[in-house]
């Protein structure tokens, strides 16, 4: 296991120090392999393609120091992922440009959709469209983000947040004006 993941490592440092001057879509797993001194089976025992393992990268770098469904809710929540994104903004404002059947934006659906399907049924009953509801506000979010780390210079994280909570009282405003 311990040298899974040292090999597992190895190929994440080499894709990013490629990423840091090479587009995602340019570099290839041979590149990645040749860079820490591998060969392409050594990658392929350990990952699909490279989006795998740059979904790889989020899920420990991020996902293995919170708890699903705990630390998932709530504007601290929010807050912590927008941190993370902006300390490794250089490395993902590349990958989420990325749109593929395995890219990170598809993988980084898997995860929050779970999560807000929960937090819509319990808001708006279980008979709900929850598919539709999902998909929208997954897509709110994965573009927001994208748009916010793509920035040249992007606002800091809690200022992000801040913007992100104002968006949703003008959705809860206008829907007021709109019943009222």
């Amino acid at each position: 296991m311990a040298d899974s993941n040292i090999t597992k490592r190895a190929l994440a440092s080499a894709l990013k120090e490629l990423m840091e001057s090479t587009p995602f879509t340019k570099i290839t797993v041979s590149d990645i392999c040749a860079k820490c001194n591998m060969n392409r089976k050594s990658f392929y025992y350990h990952f699909k393609d490279k989006f795998d393992l740059v979904n790889w990268i989020f899920d420990v770098e991020y996902l293995s120091h919170i708890q699903l469904g705990v630390d998932l809710i709530g504007w601290d929540s929010v807050l912590h992922l927008c941190d993370y994104f902006y300390k490794n903004k250089d490395f993902y404002r590349k990958v989420m440009k990325v749109e593929d059947q395995n890219s990170f934006a598809n993988h980084f659906r898997d995860i929050v959709g779970p999560v807000m399907a929960e937090d819509i049924k319990e808001i708006l009953g279980e008979q709900t469209n929850t598919e539709f509801y999902v998909t929208f506000w997954n897509d709110a979010i994965i573009c927001s983000l994208g748009r916010w780390i793509s920035d040249r210079n992007p606002v800091p994280p809690k200022e992000f947040v801040r913007l992100l909570q104002s968006c949703i009282k003008v959705v809860v405003k206008t829907h007021e004006r709109l019943e009222g």
